[in-house]
């Protein structure tokens, strides 16, 4: 009970107004403290507010008060810039992609969760207000409950990178037992979960990595792990893959991964050239030139190599995230976070990343 009191005068703090009646919790804020990005650029234009509004909830919305939330390479890029045909219309943006926290107000249409309840979750990729806040919004299919055996800032750094990962694997590979799988870079948060992913659903995995990541990736459950710097990748990995995950993309990294797949199967890259070309060219025009790009790729490969050729991103999917709860739970899903920030670091926290001092994930703390 006076935990409780204590988090509803903290609350009280940080929004302008709040209010509870006859045992539900009913929220309503005009404002509360946020890390608002006013124009791309560097970590200096990262700004916490402490009256950034407040949405209204949709009928299939949550209010997520957040506890914690993890530093994504898609938050430094777009802070930088990156998407910025999508983006730049909408500043001020608010980054942020994963969250843990508690349910602090539900949508008329949600049925899952309930006000005071722990969730973890992740917005889609194009989401304009974003996690860096007191107070998030995301759709009921974009959370779950957190796993109790989880803190706030274990949980947080699992959602979007392994629902990346889910994707690819699940989605669009379709992996299943006895498959042979190849990360391309399995040192990083996105790696991890696919090793593990694929480890839980019993298929033989190889992957890439630095050497300082050799020990976590077989921890993970890699049967093979590969030192790109101080190997010869093409002669050190033997036989012919279901799938390949390529994390690192680039003309090298896709040539090696197609030639290690078998005929019917899958090359996925995170590295898309979607969100390049409509900065590039804007929105009218890169869309049907990436669309067409992307076409020219999977019929080349499919008549040259007999595979299938994708550039995968993160979508919210609620059975994704269910079987990431589920393994998480278990012990058999873990993303290490290598240092933590209070939100009111946020521009140290993307600085030691831009700088890549800190290699391992980062999530920032709210109190």
């Amino acid at each position: 009970m006076q935990r409780a009191l204590l988090r509803r005068s903290h609350a009280l703090k940080t929004c302008d107004h709040e209010f509870f009646k006859s045992g539900f919790a009913r929220f309503i804020a005009t404002s509360c403290r946020a890390v608002v990005l006013p124009r791309f650029g560097g970590p200096e234009m990262l700004q916490l507010r402490s009256d950034v509004e407040v949405p209204q909830l949709k009928p299939s919305e949550v209010l997520v008060r957040a506890r914690a939330v993890s530093v994504n390479p898609l938050d430094t890029r777009m802070r930088s810039g990156y998407g910025r045909s999508i983006f730049e219309p909408h500043l001020p943006l608010i980054l942020g992609r994963d969250i843990s926290g508690e349910v602090a107000a539900v949508g008329t249409s949600v049925r899952s969760f309930s006000v005071g309840q722990e969730v973890f979750g992740a917005l889609h990729p194009t989401a304009v207000r974003g996690t860096y806040a007191d107070y998030a919004v995301l759709s009921e299919d974009e959370l779950a409950p957190k796993p109790p055996s989880l803190t706030h800032v274990e949980a947080s750094a699992i959602p979007f990178a392994a629902l990346t990962a889910w994707r690819a694997l699940k989605s669009t590979a379709r992996i299943t037992e006895g498959h042979r799988l190849l990360v391309v870079g399995g040192g990083g948060a996105v790696g991890l979960a696919a090793i593990q992913l694929a480890a839980a659903a019993r298929c033989q995995v190889t992957t890439t990595c630095g050497s300082r990541s050799i020990d976590r990736v077989r921890k993970a459950g890699a049967e093979q792990a590969v030192d790109y710097i101080t190997e010869d990748i093409e002669l050190a990995i033997k036989g012919k893959f279901d799938a390949v995950l390529d994390t690192i993309g680039g003309p090298e990294t896709e040539r090696i991964g197609i030639k290690f797949l078998k005929r019917g199967g899958h090359y996925m890259t995170l590295q898309g050239e979607a969100a390049s070309l409509t900065d590039r060219y804007g929105l009218a025009a890169g869309i049907p030139i990436a669309t067409a790009i992307l076409l020219k790729k999977q019929i080349q490969y499919r008549y040259s190599h007999g595979i299938e050729y994708w550039w995968t991103y993160m979508r919210a999917d609620s059975d994704g995230l269910d079987e990431i709860r589920r393994l998480s739970e278990a012990g058999k899903l873990k993303i290490p976070v290598e240092k933590t920030f209070p939100i009111t670091q946020v521009r140290e926290a993307h600085e030691a990343k831009d700088k890549k001092k800190i290699p391992g994930k980062v999530v920032l703390e709210l109190d």
